[in-house]
């Protein structure tokens, strides 16, 4: 594969994060919803220009939003 997978990796990392940020979806609703916005778009613009030596699989988790599957496939690769 060609790409840079750090990106990649903390990008999923991030919008996981987000996600399972409960006290801050409790306490400002706004700001969570921000967070989560700026963090699904960051991936979402990573996912759409992977290349086309992509692997499958990693593809396959990206494009499905199968994030924690997709963080599991990258911890093995950049480790």
């Amino acid at each position: 594969m060609t790409m840079d997978l750090t990106a990649l990796h903390s990008a999923v990392r991030k919008r996981l994060e987000v996600v399972a940020d409960h006290e801050l979806r409790d306490s400002d609703p706004k700001a969570h919803l921000d967070a989560l916005m700026s963090a699904a778009a960051t991936l979402e613009s990573l996912v759409r220009d992977l290349p086309p030596d992509c692997d499958p699989t990693l593809r396959h988790y990206l494009e499905r939003q199968s994030y924690m599957k997709a963080l599991a496939w990258l911890d093995a690769k950049t480790a």
